[in-house]
């Protein structure tokens, strides 16, 4: 680790990951349709070859992974008094739709 300043454990310390430097190089074999269809949208997008599948891998990575936990929300109710207005019923959406295009609605 190199140090730039000071006395040892002073000054910043930088930190140089290899593994986020270099590339694999890696010989997959693909169907000659895939791999002409990929080569195609790479240069309509112009990007590489090799972001276009980098996008695809970790697309189907992303899919296969199972769904984290939702975590559960809980919505304030009102509790103010009267409620809804005379009239409304919140469990019909098709009246509750009239009643708010009426153009004496409140608004």
């Amino acid at each position: 680790m190199p140090r730039r300043g000071g006395p040892a454990g002073k000054g910043l310390t930088y930190h140089c990951i290899a593994g986020m430097l270099l590339r694999v190089r890696t010989t997959i074999n693909l169907d000659d349709d895939l791999l002409c269809q990929a080569k195609q949208l790479a240069a309509q997008t112009r990007r590489t070859l090799t972001a276009i599948l980098e996008d695809a891998l970790r697309e189907a990575v992303r899919r296969a992974a199972p769904d984290q936990p939702r975590t559960r929300v809980t919505l304030p109710v009102s509790d103010r008094v009267p409620g809804t207005l005379p009239g409304v019923d919140l469990d019909n959406s098709a009246a509750l739709l009239d009643l708010m295009e009426r153009p004496d609605a409140p608004a």
